[in-house]
């Protein structure tokens, strides 16, 4: 058992060193020129530990940039800062090489189109050539009267959702969220709260061309527009409790008021409300790839398994171990020798015979199955401390129990 538990911490210990020899290297290309973006800020973020700030440099003459890894392998993220708007490129375990794309920044982008939902907008830049839009009001948008913002969210184009600040603006009920508009499609999110009497009336008046207007309210409760021909009504497929009315190709700042009055809930959140729309006109929009007009604001993406590149190194090293283990116990068990005799038994003595050794075959089967439950066990906990997931004590605790039941084990097949 001491010999096995040194060859298990030599396997781990080369794997850490492995590990820390990594290094990460990428090139930041500006996007709007197609140039290397010289001299651009570069952070290494380690997300193993929250966002922690790992190194820093600046990209060189080509766009590029390199890092070496601490003693870990979790995920990293690379931010890069061009212009003062950040852009940023997921790094899993195990990559080498990352590509970060940023863009010049302009104060205005003439063409950006919206979806939204009253309480959800999705903004699409397609400016050409590709430009960030970026100032103190850079997306604008009006709440119904009396409406108090809970929360705020902001999710650039493949990137996920975090908090924004909605801040008033001097026009009443139009507030602005100062969030970089990057090329492709950010999406904003607005929960608030309003007083409700039975009866309220709501102008969205999008404040940027919009494909679709979409609004949700439950069956139970009525919905008119001030101009019926502006709202077309739809059917959701997956929500048969709920009335979804749709204003499309509206312009910016085009006046949508309406009204809704009576009492209701909306039993589950609504499937594909947009896309049901779009594809009902014949669009196809993007907006299908979520359950929300605009995509939504998705949850983040899960990290991936910060060990799976060693996985099969380490399996291999236990099964080594185990597999000799195994040797070692079938050479330690004792043979029954046969004696063979002429003589011919007395009727009269009682004879017994000895129970009939298991196969060969069978003691093994048992034997690579324990051996095998021993193994899994072994990996996840190693993986569950590579992960954080084990304080050092739990970790000591518990390995020293897994050595004892294979201490056992071992003993009681012997």
């Amino acid at each position: 058992m001491k010999q096995l538990a040194q060859f298990l911490a030599a396997i781990v210990f080369t794997v850490s060193s492995f590990a820390a020899a990594q290094s990460l290297a990428g090139t930041v290309t500006n996007g709007t020129t197609s140039k290397p973006a010289v001299g651009d800020e570069v952070i290494l973020i380690n997300l193993s530990n929250g966002m922690e700030v790992a190194d820093k440099t600046k990209a060189d003459a080509a766009g590029k940039f390199s890092f070496k890894l601490a003693d870990n392998n979790g995920p990293h993220l690379i931010r890069a800062i061009h212009q003062g708007v950040t852009y940023h490129q997921m790094a899993p375990p195990g990559t080498s090489t990352v590509e970060v794309k940023v863009y010049d920044v302009v104060r205005k982008i003439a063409d950006l189109a919206m979806t939204a939902d009253v309480r959800l907008f999705a903004v699409n830049n397609t400016s050409s050539p590709a430009k960030t839009q970026m100032n103190d009001h850079n997306f604008e948008f009006y709440l119904p009267d009396g409406a108090k913002i809970d929360s705020a969210q902001a999710k650039a184009p493949n990137g996920q959702p975090i908090a924004a600040e909605a801040t008033p603006q001097s026009e009443k009920n139009r507030y602005a969220i100062a969030f970089p508009l990057r090329p492709g499609e950010t999406q904003f999110q607005v929960e608030y709260t309003m007083s409700y009497s039975g009866s309220v009336k709501i102008d969205p008046k999008p404040l940027y061309p919009a494909q679709h207007v979409v609004v949700v309210v439950p069956k139970t409760m009525h919905f008119a527009a001030a101009n019926a021909s502006q709202f077309q009504s739809m059917q959701d497929p997956g929500q048969s409790d709920t009335i979804v009315q749709v204003a499309q190709g509206t312009s910016a700042g085009q006046s949508l008021p309406f009204t809704i009055s009576g009492t209701g809930t909306i039993s589950e959140s609504r499937e594909q409300v947009a896309s049901g729309a779009a594809q009902e006109q014949g669009q196809g929009q993007s907006q299908a790839r979520d359950s929300r007009p605009g995509g939504g604001l998705g949850a983040p993406i899960d990290a991936p398994d910060p060990l799976q590149q060693y996985r099969w190194p380490i399996l291999i090293g236990f099964a080594a171990i185990f597999a000799v283990g195994a040797w070692v116990v079938m050479k330690r068990q004792p043979g029954a020798a046969g004696v063979p005799s002429t003589s011919v038994p007395d009727p009269r003595i009682p004879t017994y015979s000895p129970a009939a050794p298991a196969p060969a075959g069978a003691a093994i089967a048992r034997s690579a199955m324990l051996l095998e439950a021993l193994k899994e066990e072994m990996f996840q906990l190693e993986l569950e401390k590579r992960q954080g997931k084990l304080a050092p004590a739990e970790y000591e605790k518990a390995k020293a129990a897994l050595d004892q039941t294979l201490d056992r084990a071992l003993k009681r097949q012997a």
